[in-house]
């Protein structure tokens, strides 16, 4: 009787450990290839994991942010995926550089022209974009991803702070302070500009000893000449 409730009880002890082992499901995310500042230009991966065994994954859907629209989305290319990218006139225009921009990429379209994504895979999909909204801290991208057996499972779930995650929540890119280097050149801009000074002060020193070597032989060449003439000079008298 004692073995058989040790037995039963080291039984649900496993199955407790097992359970608490195990992974939690990852989801679709999204990261900035370094820093996405507010106001400025960033790379971001959209990283989809194949969460079946028995299925891949055929096609990715990211939507934009309506609330912040983004003047500027380039998809990389992806091999073993075609990309379709899908624009729409926005309500109120924005400004880029200057000039007013009326519509925006409203949503990114991934479909695998092969195996896709296969289990026990991962796939990132790399977007540029830009600029970036200055008055949020944060902007969600909400993303359907479809398997071979054309189950879709729907990443729209907006995380909310001081709750737990949702069963799937949306890739959510969160954004880093302003900084002075909107378009990430900044410090590049400022080499050049050092580099076009320097270059500058070494033409204009290179030219002031130029015209002081001239002057300085200008004189000696005066002063020659008139040691010469007095020589001359000399010479004729005492003839």
């Amino acid at each position: 009787m004692k073995a058989s409730r040790f037995a039963a009880a080291a039984a649900v002890a496993g199955t407790a450990v097992l359970t608490l082992s195990a992974p939690a499901f990852a989801h679709v995310s999204v990261q900035p290839e370094g820093t996405a500042a507010k106001g400025g230009y960033a790379v971001v991966d959209f990283k989809v994991p194949n969460e079946r065994d028995d299925a891949s994954t055929t096609k990715v859907e990211v939507s934009l942010p309506a609330d912040h629209p983004i003047a500027s989305v380039m998809p990389q290319a992806v091999p073993g995926w075609k990309v379709e990218v899908t624009k729409a006139k926005l309500d109120k225009p924005l400004t880029m550089h200057g000039e007013k921009i009326d519509e925006a990429v409203t949503k990114v379209i991934w479909t695998a022209d092969g195996k896709g994504i296969e289990p026990g895979y991962f796939q990132k999909f790399p977007l540029s974009l830009g600029a970036l909204p200055e008055n949020t801290d944060s902007l969600v991208f909400k993303a359907l991803q479809t398997y071979s057996n054309k189950e879709v499972v729907r990443w729209i779930e907006v995380p909310q702070e001081g709750q737990d995650e949702p069963e799937n929540p949306a890739p959510v890119l969160e954004l880093s302070a302003a900084t002075d280097d909107h378009h990430g050149s900044g410090a590049a801009e400022k080499t050049a500009e050092k580099t076009e000074k320097t270059a500058a002060a070494d033409s204009g020193s290179g030219s002031d000893t130029t015209a002081r070597v001239l002057g300085v032989v200008g004189i000696v060449i005066g002063v020659a000449g008139v040691a010469y003439g007095v020589l001359a000079g000399r010479r004729r008298t005492t003839a």
